[in-house]
């Protein structure tokens, strides 16, 4: 698969539970909780990096496999809880991503030809 799409994803998840009969433990509740866990599953692997082997964290293929795994769950979940609840991820990233950029507007950079020193003949 070259281009994620989120949907087909989504139904495979879906379809992998119900063949389990997972379904009745897809509650919101639960999926949050099992996102939660995921998440600190990830977050251990690096808990006691200096952040230059944090950079380097996929470097090492071993290493490199567990963070794929990780976020994979993360993923997994994360789509999950959106299905349960009708929530269209992408959308709802975009519009967060909007809201944020409203939010915290880009800085205005001072002109550095209106510097004092600029027109200094010194």
């Amino acid at each position: 698969m070259t281009e994620l799409d989120v949907r087909a994803l989504q139904q495979r998840l879906a379809a992998f539970a119900a063949a389990r009969d997972w379904e009745q433990y897809h509650t919101p509740k639960n999926l949050a909780a099992a996102l939660s866990v995921e998440a600190s599953e990830l977050v251990e692997i690096f808990q006691w990096l200096t952040p230059e082997q944090s950079a380097r964290v996929m470097e090492a293929p071993e290493t490199a496999h567990r963070v794929a795994d990780e976020v994979a769950d993360v993923l997994a979940y994360l789509l999950q809880f959106c299905e349960v609840l009708g929530i269209d991820a992408l959308t709802a990233l975009a519009e967060k991503i909007d809201r944020n950029e409203a939010r915290f507007p880009v800085p205005e950079r001072p002109d550095p030809l209106d510097s004092p020193d600029c027109h200094s003949s010194e």
